[in-house]
């Protein structure tokens, strides 16, 4: 087998890009994604492209936030293992195939031949998660009527609600901040990640009882690719009731009274109640995603 060469892109050779054929239509995920072509890597061997690897961040981030596209030829297993560990950011990396892809044989295998390849660069999986698209066509989830929604201007309302509902979570990206540095650490994260967003501030909501009693929040976003559920969360002591469900339809509704066309979402396979919430408001699954932290990436 002949030598591998990688190399980074830049906008006089992006296209080398886009000849490697992909199994897994990564390109449909992708429609509104916009990569820098200084964050695409890609190894050839006789100048045939066997991988690549596209990082991305939002338009003010001077370093990427993840790996969101990553793929290998038939065989070449290793060399996208060597177009990872030897990127200068050593960043979470998503794979994002069809929903069926453990049904369908050249899906799974093309999905399972990019873990391989991540796993060889000292990637491990974090979690599996459904990304959802609503549509009008899925219908307006009926509001049940049962909380307060308000909006609420101190953020520190928001982080102490954060650390109550991840001192019992089964977000697997939480769980990790926790293990970390604890739910200051959670709390925060979320946080940032609203802040990150473009959409205004105004827009996160609490959501009360009668009773007046805090149960949880939910954050409409626009993120970089359009609106989204950005986080939805019920505190440990009024969970039972189906309030996700309350939570969902409130933020699904206002997106769409904020002109949303289509609202996208995304849950962990192993959070059932959040994904019953989705089914129940008429979520379908588009896609699922794969995200594997570098925690012991050789570099």
């Amino acid at each position: 087998m002949t030598d591998l060469v990688i190399r980074a892109l830049d906008a006089s050779d992006a296209r080398l890009f886009d000849t490697l054929p992909d199994p897994l239509d990564a390109r449909a995920g992708h429609r509104l994604t916009r990569h820098r072509p200084e964050w695409k890597r890609v190894a050839l061997r006789d100048g045939t492209v066997v991988a690549r690897a596209a990082w991305w961040g939002g338009p003010d981030d001077t370093e990427p936030v993840n790996v969101n596209w990553f793929d290998v030829a038939e065989g070449e297993e290793e060399a996208g293992a060597e177009l990872l560990r030897s990127a200068p950011w050593q960043v979470e990396l998503e794979l994002n195939p069809p929903g069926t892809w453990r049904e369908d044989p050249a899906a799974r295998t093309a999905t399972e031949a990019r873990m391989a390849a991540a796993r060889a660069a000292g990637y491990e999986l974090l979690v599996e998660r459904f990304l959802y698209r609503w549509t009008p066509e899925c219908g307006l989830p009926e509001r049940p009527g049962r909380l307060d929604f308000r909006p609420e201007p101190d953020d520190a309302v928001f982080f102490e609600a954060l650390r109550r509902i991840h001192s019992a979570t089964l977000d697997a990206h939480a769980l990790k901040d926790v293990e970390e540095g604890g739910l200051d650490l959670a709390a925060q994260s979320e946080l940032d990640f609203f802040h990150w967003c473009p959409s205004p501030r105004e827009w996160w909501q609490v959501a009360y009882t009668p009773q007046g009693e805090l149960a949880g929040m939910h954050i409409p976003v626009h993120n970089m690719s359009g609106p989204c559920v950005g986080f939805i969360g019920v505190l440990p002591e009024h969970r039972g009731h189906g309030y996700a469900y309350d939570l969902l339809t409130e933020c699904t509704r206002f997106l769409v009274e904020h002109g949303a066309e289509s609202v996208t979402a995304a849950t962990d396979r192993g959070n059932h109640p959040m994904a019953a919430a989705f089914a129940r408001a008429g979520y379908p699954v588009v896609r699922e995603r794969i995200n594997l932290s570098p925690g012991n990436a050789v570099r």
